[in-house]
């Protein structure tokens, strides 16, 4: 064989491996902290551990698998517990992932999140991201020190979920104990089980099984590029709290909301949104004076529709089937856009 004849083969060789080097989707990991990147004094402790203790490239180190399926690179947003979220962070989020699914080289987004407000962030992002690349929110149930740790599968899945084809054009997704979930329906349902994210009415996006991702169901409401919210020069959200119905309610902590600053309320009814009399009239005076108020309900299955005529008469607004906590999301970016009812009823109906 001649020197040259050797040279070609080599030169052949190596552009092969770097072509299939180039073939691996690029996935960029998001890092917030959370109970994935949570540490505890001991690997049986699974609750009140320090959450958000681990930076991004520690657990991507952890599970160094995932580089046989993407080009993995992290990039640490915040490092809290998720119930400190805020709307400072949502935006940034936002903003971050648009910039970089604009990327032609960048195939999706996986972003580390804690669990107890996972799945308002993956409903905001739902709402505000303009691409219908992958981008998909992974967490824990156990610490990183866990016996057990929930938290290295579920990134693993969550990466090989975000370099797949098959998830373009769904939305955002939460890959969570082998189930895909899209981030409309989805919720918390259990404080400490492992399988604790389900949407128990409209059901599963999907699973992954044998390491393979199967899907049968997708969502019919708008989403990401099909979206018309714009988070691109806002720094902040409208104010909207949530108003917790129960037996003996009274307008307290509605007038406390409304003289807080609110926009938007959300009612968390009983019922089909049912809202107990003294508080009803403590809503309505705040419709008058132009806060915005949307029945959703406690119960957590079931679509909050017209009821009672005076609640239209009285210019209530439907929640549909999301939760108060989402309804509250949903609601806050409405009113970045418009203060008409007739609107906001339609934003709702739509998403």
């Amino acid at each position: 064989m001649s020197a040259l004849y050797r040279k070609i083969i080599t030169l052949g060789v190596g552009l092969a491996l770097a072509a299939g080097a180039q073939a691996l989707p690029q996935v960029k990991i998001l890092a917030t902290g959370g109970t994935i990147a949570g540490t505890a004094s001991s690997s049986t402790q699974m609750t009140g551990y320090k959450a958000g203790d681990l930076g991004i490239q520690v657990l991507i180190n952890a599970v160094p698998q995932m580089k046989d399926f993407a080009d993995v690179s992290g990039e640490q947003i915040v490092k809290i517990s998720s119930n400190n979220m805020t709307d400072a962070v949502l935006l940034r989020l936002a903003k971050r992932c648009n910039e970089l699914l604009a990327d032609p080289k960048v195939s999706g987004i996986v972003i580390t999140h804690g669990t107890d407000t996972l799945e308002e962030t993956a409903y905001f992002l739902n709402l505000t991201v303009h691409s219908d690349k992958p981008v998909v929110l992974v967490g824990a149930m156990r610490p990183a020190t866990a016996i057990s740790a929930d938290g290295p599968l579920n990134l693993l899945n969550a990466v090989k979920l975000a370099a797949d084809p098959q998830a373009k054009g769904r939305g955002v997704l939460i890959a969570m104990n082998d189930t895909i979930g899209g981030a409309r329906d989805t919720t918390k349902t259990n404080t400490t089980n492992v399988a604790t994210f389900k949407a128990t009415e409209l059901g599963a996006m999907g699973y992954i099984a044998a390491g393979k991702n199967y899907f049968f169901n997708q969502s019919t409401r708008r989403h990401t590029s099909a979206s018309e919210f714009d988070v691109t020069k806002l720094d902040a959200l409208p104010r909207v709290d949530i108003v917790y119905s129960h037996a003996n309610a009274d307008r307290v902590p509605v007038d406390a909301f409304v003289k807080a600053g609110a926009k938007g309320l959300v009612m968390a009814g009983s019922g089909n949104g049912s809202l107990h009399e003294w508080e009803e009239k403590g809503a309505a005076e705040a419709i008058k004076n132009g806060v915005v108020v949307v029945r959703s309900s406690r119960v957590g299955n079931g679509p909050v529709t017209v009821s009672v005529k005076r609640y239209t008469d009285e210019g209530f607004l439907n929640g549909g089937t999301l939760n108060p906590q989402k309804a509250r999301i949903l609601l806050q970016l409405a009113l970045t856009r418009t203060h008409d009812p007739k609107e906001i009823q339609r934003i709702f109906d739509e998403y």
